[in-house]
């Protein structure tokens, strides 16, 4: 540290322009200073403090844009993404099946269609119960069938979709995006 760092001075470089200027060197220790202790020749509790100065707000503007592109997607990621969002989609699936399923014989609907059909065919001795067809362990397992379907099929598609938009993303240059920070 030099002597004018020391004094509290300001430098002036050999251009002649003003350095950054310097406040007064007081060290304070971590030791506890008795009250009314001298510091520097003054009382500690009178010691010269620099005023602190927060800084100034960042004034409220338009937040910043920036222009990006979208040169490549890699295809294992849209694999990965693909799966675990149809593996979603198809639970839930299988699930509104089932609760669809529940409120329609809670509504009574199979059992107007059976009467309605009964009505319709009536020969005799055979009787048509749509349960034959439509219960429930027939419904959720089809829509089960259905959802691994859709994992397999969503999850090539995508994977496909990826590798098809990295090759015309190299032809045309990728999909551009602003983004803003608001």
């Amino acid at each position: 540290m030099s002597t004018a760092d020391q004094a509290g001075t300001s430098m002036r470089s050999a251009s002649g322009s003003p350095a950054e200027s310097t406040r007064p060197l007081s060290r304070v220790q971590n030791e506890a200073v008795p009250n009314g202790a001298l510091t520097n020749g003054a009382p500690a509790d009178q010691t010269p403090r620099p005023a602190a100065s927060a800084p100034a707000p960042a004034p409220r503007g338009t937040g910043r844009r920036v222009r990006l592109t979208v040169s490549r997607v890699d295809p294992w990621s849209a694999m990965k993404m693909s799966f675990l969002l149809s593996v979603a989609l198809g639970i839930a699936g299988v699930v509104m099946v089932a609760v669809l399923w529940m409120i329609l014989k809670g509504m009574g609907v199979f059992d107007e269609v059976n009467g309605l059909v009964g009505q319709i065919i009536s020969e005799g001795d055979n009787t048509f119960d749509i349960m034959d067809f439509l219960g429930f362990g027939r419904v959720v397992s089809l829509a089960i069938v259905v959802g691994v379907i859709d994992v397999i099929l969503m999850t090539a598609l995508a994977t496909l979709a990826a590798f098809l938009y990295n090759v015309s993303s190299s032809l045309v240059g990728g999909l551009q995006l602003t983004l803003t920070d608001d």
